[in-house]
């Protein structure tokens, strides 16, 4: 059954499915769909076009699907989408995508947002991230899987943040992150390969060891970077996190973080 508050406002056209509990003074718009088993706490406002999957939980004064913070919108029905079974914490906010970007934000699953995160219009995340407290994406910005972002973290619009990678507090990041690294600092400068991180997502022995090469070869060779690229590719061809470490490399578009 369905929990509803009598103190939410719930738009006769938003769905809701079996299962969704919604907290007092919460406010669901139109053109909201939210799966089985999510819980809305209170005073959160979601508006559409939003829809929202399973066994999400989402926290008081958090503002999900808002209009995007863009000076060129003009009310189009641009979308926000969410995976299953992330937590969104007190007071984040995710706003939904432009026409100029695509119309779309999505989030994917088992996330987790801490207080005060910002996801802003037509950004892309995908799964098993971490964003700690205030840690603010600008536009247009893609997080690959198992992404750390730290506390107040801010990442410049049309950024990609490569997978496994760890941004520490307060980095300031205006240049794609290549996967498996960690960076700090503002701006955000790299500090070596995230093994810790490797170790407990359950990479090989032999894939650390081929990323701690081929970061060697990108970070510490001294060859300009589309050669060091290069090197990696023929130096480790049988390691296919060191193939995906130079391909992210070979196609930024905005250089990396160095």
């Amino acid at each position: 059954m369905s929990l509803i508050d009598p103190h939410a406002v719930i738009d006769p056209d938003a769905k809701l499915a079996a299962g969704v509990s919604v907290g007092p003074f919460s406010v669901i718009g139109p053109e909201v769909e939210i799966g089985e088993g999510s819980w809305i706490g209170p005073h959160v406002v979601i508006n559409g076009p939003t829809r929202i999957g399973k066994r999400n939980r989402i926290y008081q004064f958090a503002s999900i699907g808002e209009a995007p913070q863009d000076l060129g919108y003009r009310g189009e029905p641009t979308r926000l989408e969410i995976g299953d079974d992330n937590v969104i914490r007190e007071s984040c906010t995710l706003s939904r995508g432009t026409v100029k970007g695509g119309g779309l934000t999505t989030v994917g699953n088992n996330n987790f947002l801490m207080a005060y995160s910002h996801v802003a219009h037509d950004c892309h995340i995908a799964n098993h991230t971490v964003f700690a407290n205030g840690a603010s994406l600008g536009g247009h910005v893609e997080i690959g899987d198992y992404v750390i972002l730290g506390g107040f973290a801010l990442i410049h619009q049309f950024v990609k943040v490569g997978a496994y990678s760890f941004c520490g507090m307060g980095c300031g990041v205006s240049k794609d992150v290549p996967p498996y690294i960690i960076i700090s600092g503002n701006p955000a400068a790299a500090h070596g390969l995230n093994s810790v991180g490797l170790k407990r997502r359950g990479l090989s022995d032999s894939a650390i060891k081929g990323l701690r090469e081929a970061y060697r070869i990108i970070y510490k060779s001294g060859l300009k970077l589309a050669d060091a690229v290069e090197e990696v590719k023929s130096r480790l061809p049988d390691c296919a996190e060191a193939r995906y470490f130079a391909d992210f490399i070979a196609n930024a578009e905005r250089s990396i973080v160095r």
